[in-house]
């Protein structure tokens, strides 16, 4: 979260922790995210937000009210809030998301795509006659945005984002060797041994799971090769959208491509390899920015600095 004046002023993780049986929130941002698999059945720790789309408003509508509030939010203090979200998002899902803001205590909430507040946020000169291309790879859903004169030209989105490569390797331990492994495992996995193509100094990792069979504990070493085989079906497909977006450029912009590079952004970006590979797939510089986490935030925050100056490159949540 950002606010005016005051730059970032909260980092989380968007999960939330609730009891089941009386409704209470637990906890949430990064106290929720340790309790992820580690809870009793009647404690569940959620994501409410799946594939960039509310998948439970009124969660999410409680997880936004403990967000303002947490930055010193109340009902006597209404802020404008500006929410990015993915371009993919469909009317409904606009609504909604504008709508669990403003019950949570906003007087307005406006909506901008994430890769126009990424690029923002990276300083890309998106008002000038030259091609701009941002690749956002978050959570839910992976975005390519062409951009000049302050407008998207041309965009490709899919719904695969750094949660399915979790689920890659969740899905290929669990095949290739009959044992489960959590959520939060198979992201220290993708972290530690993961990534899009060969890297130099690659090592091999120790896996603790359950096995199936026997529902003992069970340590594997698993290999880069074998997360990279793992995890190729979700990176090919964020691969291929690059591609397609970029072929939906026009001639005068494409060339700038070559010329400016293409930018990575999102914490999915931080997959090793990922820029090289994008990069050997397209014959274009593909180079991660400096901040890649805090990029489309920091770019919403320059929107809530000069809020009237930018109002036309909101989105229209009402159809």
């Amino acid at each position: 979260m950002y606010a005016r004046g005051r730059g970032i002023v909260l980092n989380e993780p968007s999960v939330i922790a609730l009891n089941d049986r009386t409704g209470d929130v637990l906890a949430m941002g990064h106290e929720a995210w340790q309790m992820i698999g580690r809870t009793p059945s009647y404690i569940v720790a959620v994501r409410p937000l799946r594939k960039g789309a509310i998948t439970d408003f009124d969660v999410t509508q409680r997880m936004i009210r403990l967000l303002l509030q947490r930055v010193g939010v109340n009902r006597f203090n209404r802020p404008r809030v500006v929410i990015c979200v993915p371009s993919a998002i469909t009317p409904v899902e606009r609504r909604a998301v504008t709508e669990a803001a403003k019950r949570a205590g906003a007087a307005d909430a406006q909506l901008i795509e994430q890769p126009l507040a990424a690029a923002i946020g990276a300083g890309l000169p998106i008002n000038e006659p030259i091609g701009n291309m941002v690749i956002d790879v978050g959570g839910g859903t992976s975005e390519t945005a062409l951009i000049s004169m302050g407008g998207v030209v041309a965009i490709e989105a899919v719904r695969i984002g750094s949660f399915d490569i979790d689920s890659a390797i969740q899905n290929y331990v669990r095949r290739q060797y009959g044992i489960a492994i959590g959520e939060r495992t198979a992201e220290e996995i993708k972290i530690t041994i993961g990534s899009a193509a060969p890297t130099e100094g690659e090592f091999r990792a120790e896996v603790r799971g359950r096995q199936l069979m026997s529902g003992l504990p069970e340590t594997i070493v698993l290999t880069p090769e074998e997360v990279r085989e793992a995890i190729d079906e979700p990176v090919s497909t964020m691969v291929d959208s690059v591609l397609s977006c970029m072929a939906q450029a026009p001639p005068e912009l494409a060339q700038d491509l070559i010329s400016e590079g293409v930018h990575l952004v999102g914490g999915g970006g931080l997959l090793r390899g990922l820029a090289e590979r994008l990069s050997d797939e397209s014959d274009v510089p593909v180079r991660l920015v400096d901040a890649p986490l805090e990029c489309v935030v920091l770019g919403a925050g320059r929107c809530i600095e000069s809020y009237e100056a930018v109002k036309t490159m909101f989105m229209d949540s009402t159809r």
